[in-house]
């Protein structure tokens, strides 16, 4: 709350707030619970930093290098597509840029689309069309009728 003293005629002399420190102190027990769950943490948890130190701020893929400004923009890519296998010594990982991991895994459904294998993924057509009668070509839906002739062209 602010103080003001003013002075002998009546003018503002001087302006003193003062802060409220029992908003800016935690309780203890804020404090225990916070380091319990750090306590708490999966040993594969914190796989990124591994392997930032491991790798370093580079793209395996396109050789990008990054600095700390911009190390949000680096991910860590596993292998074996496997999220929670996180050995030590970081053979199954991969430092790449946000552009190159979703090239990798756009790949990847997009191979599974074209050859007609589901892959263990459930995932809807874009554009299909659900008038057409249930042939191989109207499964494919307009977008990949638009994919399959671009391929033929080439």
């Amino acid at each position: 709350m602010p103080r003001v003293t003013f002075g002998k005629k009546g003018g503002r002399v001087r302006t003193i707030t003062v802060k409220d420190k029992s908003q800016d102190m935690r309780s203890a027990e804020d404090v225990v619970r916070d380091l319990k769950r750090e306590q708490q943490k999966l040993p594969g948890e914190d796989y990124r930093e591994k392997s930032l130190a491991l790798y370093g701020l580079l793209c395996a893929r396109c050789g990008r290098e990054f600095d700390e400004s911009t190390r949000h923009l680096l991910t860590v890519h596993h292998k074996d597509g496997n999220h929670g296998n996180n050995p030590l010594d970081g053979s199954n990982w991969e430092n790449l840029c946000i552009y190159c991991h979703e090239d990798v895994h756009s790949r990847g459904i997009l191979g599974e689309y074209l050859t007609g294998s589901s892959g263990g993924s459930d995932s809807s057509l874009a554009y299909e069309d659900l008038n057409v009668k249930d042939t191989p070509q109207a499964k494919l839906g307009s977008l990949g009728d638009k994919l399959k002739k671009a391929m033929e062209k080439k």
